[in-house]
């Protein structure tokens, strides 16, 4: 009986000591799994980074079409803490043509903001990668440090091969590179233009999902104030205009009447009513937040005075209406390119937050996104749509317009949620989709209300509903 458990025993042990080397062997296979490439785009530090920053960064291009040259710019931050057990975040910006390092990174939800002087850089305290793994992509081509080798490709850009192809290729060939996130709970996010980039993205994937493994485990995306739909958007947008009293009665007529918001050429005298309300009724205000200044750039004794005034509110309020100008220093420094394996092309242009290039030669846009959405709710993705209320580019009328005609049934009635003791803004949950509005915040609504952004993030991934006090 003793012989037999000593036995049983050593067989034990015999079995325990293979496991052990079973799994050492596993492990040591694991690590050095990881790919060279990705290596190669790890950042070691960035200029002027704080050096309490302890989360890894990775930047670099991924070619996404070898015929003409296109490679796309990408700049990820894992999360601070357990980024094995996050989700990963993809950001897009839209425009067309403007760039999520500018934007979603530098001054919206990125780990850091970029100082007046673009010399150095500073924690964002409500960053989402406290929360996510977040992949910033420039996209389209075009974009930021994002290239091609045709230079006719950019002005062919447009809504399908931005969103159905180039980004999906681009996801599928960086996933290669970052095997580790692959099947790794996967959300899109952006603002914006990208309120068609990120459903027509979700879209493609899902379609692609149907013949695919799935590598990319979607599980649903998150916009702010998205483009939707031309006609209901364009209506809200006039709407909000007049009822911010930033338009005359007489304009507010005489744009309803000569504009139908659904045609991709415009009447002349449709353009004349809306050119009249913006240059006449408007006055100099900066039109993505109606009610904070304007950032002024030249150099004369009352723009000194402005930027005095600016400084003053920014110290009241968080926001400084600058903060694009300070990315553009210091993403044209040499060193931070290459620091970010950024520009190693040598593109024969500066960078910039936005390129008009695109934008004005944008050759195909949906005039609605509604259907796609009644298709991904109907696939059960989970969907949020936020507005910050004192944006009058893609106001919360002309989102509210456009989700009313989903025709969703309510789940819970509208409410206010609350930031601290504070009301965050107002939401109402459907049936396949959560609308929120965030008191006092503009287009860019992380920028302007941070932490209140952060709060409607964390429920988003939560899929909870928006606390109620």
């Amino acid at each position: 009986m003793i012989i037999y458990i000593k036995g049983a025993m050593m067989a034990f042990q015999t079995k325990l000591h293979i496991l052990l080397l079973c799994f050492i062997i596993f492990s040591f296979s694991c690590i050095v799994a990881v790919p060279k490439e990705q290596e190669l785009d790890r950042i070691s530090s960035l200029p002027g980074q704080p050096s309490s920053v302890t989360f890894s960064q990775f930047s670099g291009y991924v070619t996404v079409n070898e015929q003409h040259g296109r490679a796309l710019f990408y700049w990820f931050t894992e999360a601070t803490t357990s980024p094995d057990n996050k989700p990963l975040v993809l950001w897009l910006n839209g425009g067309p043509g403007c760039s999520s390092v500018a934007y979603g990174a530098s001054e919206e939800i990125g780990p850091f903001r970029v100082n007046k002087t673009g010399s150095s850089l500073y924690l964002n305290k409500y960053a989402w990668n406290t929360e996510a793994n977040i992949l910033f992509l420039e996209s389209p081509a075009g974009v930021g440090f994002s290239y091609t080798n045709t230079s006719s490709d950019l002005k062919n850009s447009g809504d399908k091969r931005t969103a159905a192809q180039d980004a999906l290729v681009f996801l599928i060939r960086w996933m290669a590179r970052f095997p580790q996130y692959k099947y790794r709970e996967f959300y899109i996010a952006g603002e914006s233009y990208a309120g068609h980039y990120v459903p027509q993205l979700a879209k493609k994937i899902h379609d692609y999902n149907k013949e695919n493994p799935h590598i990319l485990n979607l599980k649903g995306f998150i916009v702010g104030n998205a483009v939707t739909d031309n006609y209901y958007d364009g209506v809200g947008t006039v709407t909000y205009w007049w009822s911010h009293s930033m338009i005359s009665d007489q304009s507010y007529k005489s744009i309803l009447k000569y504009c139908n918001f659904t045609e991709e050429k415009t009447s002349k005298k449709c353009d004349d009513a809306v050119s009249y309300a913006v240059n006449h009724e408007f006055g100099n205000i900066d039109q993505y937040n109606i009610y904070t200044p304007k950032c002024i750039t030249s150099h004369n004794n009352t723009i000194r005075y402005m930027r005095h005034k600016s400084t003053i509110l920014h110290r009241i309020s968080g926001y400084d209406p600058c903060t694009e100008d300070y990315a553009e220093k210091y993403y044209n420094r040499r060193d931070v390119q290459k620091a970010m394996h950024a520009n190693v092309t040598n593109i024969p242009y500066k960078w910039t937050a936005c390129s008009d290039v695109l934008n004005n030669h944008w050759k195909d846009s949906e005039v609605s996104i509604l259907p796609i959405y009644k298709e991904l709710i109907a696939a059960g993705l989970r969907i949020w749509v936020f507005s910050g209320d004192t944006d009058s580019v893609v106001p919360v009328t002309a989102t509210r317009f456009s989700l009313n005609h989903l025709n969703l049934p309510i789940k819970t009635r509208w409410y206010p949620w609350y930031s601290g003791q504070q009301v965050g803004g107002w939401t109402e949950v459907y049936k396949g989709l959560t609308f929120a509005t965030v008191r006092g915040a503009g287009h860019e609504v992380p920028l302007f209300q941070p932490q209140r952004a952060y709060i409607l993030f964390r429920a988003f991934l939560a899929g909870k509903e928006l606390p109620k006090s």
